[in-house]
């Protein structure tokens, strides 16, 4: 088989090269491939491979394609094993939306107060319960990090998240602290609150695209039907033996 080198300095060009373009160039003679080394173009996946020996030309052939920018997936092979296995994946899973419950009751509860000037115990009880909830899923949560990235927060592939979540933790920290102290009036601390809960809608959005990104990448599903691998390896060997013959 014929060693291959990627144009596009990425895991997942360099992944498809070594899977799926060597394959489909293995049974290909030199005749075939060029004298000047053979070139492989995927133009419509967005890679381009070719053999050890490229042609001097070789990076101005490379295409352009948006698809070669693809975003680097949200786990390893290794990350994703250690989050199905671990014990954290359920704890947040049950606590993220418990946590999610107790938000739109006590928002009714804060609105109430704000809107009428009644029912501030309520109001300041259901607020402290978020607040633990929400301390809670943050220790629970690094730990997962942990467990699964090896580090306890602000891994790259939830760095945004982590950063609002703990701007929503300070916001909360900060009423907690306002109302213990006696800072500012009982409407002004719970107006505090609402600044976090905004950013904690923000932060739920965020954490809910990122499961939609990681279900789309477990699927692995083409819009055509079959497997993304299946896909790219039709594809490759479709490619290569069009170039080739094109070259003869």
């Amino acid at each position: 088989m014929q060693p291959l080198h990627t144009s596009i300095k990425t895991e997942t060009s360099h992944a498809f090269c070594e899977d799926f373009a060597a394959p489909a160039l293995a049974h290909l003679t030199p005749a075939e491939t060029g004298t000047g080394g053979g070139l492989f173009q995927a133009n419509d996946l967005g890679h381009v491979c070719s053999t050890i020996d490229q042609p001097e030309n070789f990076d101005r052939l490379a295409p352009k394609s948006e698809t070669a920018n693809r975003s680097k997936p949200l786990y390893t092979d290794e990350q994703r094993a250690r989050r199905d296995a671990s014990v954290w994946t359920l704890v947040q899973a049950i606590l993220a939306p418990i946590q999610f419950v107790v938000f739109l009751i006590s928002l009714g509860l804060v609105g109430y107060y704000l809107s009428t000037g009644k029912g501030y115990e309520a109001a300041t009880i259901s607020i402290l319960i978020k607040t633990f909830l929400l301390y809670t899923i943050m220790i629970t949560g690094s730990i997962w990090e942990k467990v699964v990235f090896d580090e306890w927060l602000f891994v790259e592939a939830f760095f945004w998240e982590d950063v609002f979540s703990m701007l929503v933790l300070a916001l909360q920290t900060l009423y907690v602290a306002a109302l213990l102290n006696g800072w500012w009036t009982p409407e002004q601390q719970v107006y505090i609150a609402v600044a976090a809960y905004a950013t904690y809608v923000i932060n739920a959005g965020q954490f809910l695209w990122k499961l939609r990104q990681a279900r789309r990448e477990v699927q692995g599903v083409s819009p055509m039907g079959g497997s993304r691998a299946d896909d790219q390896s039709s594809s490759a060997k479709h490619t290569a033996n069009r170039w080739a013959g094109q070259e003869s």
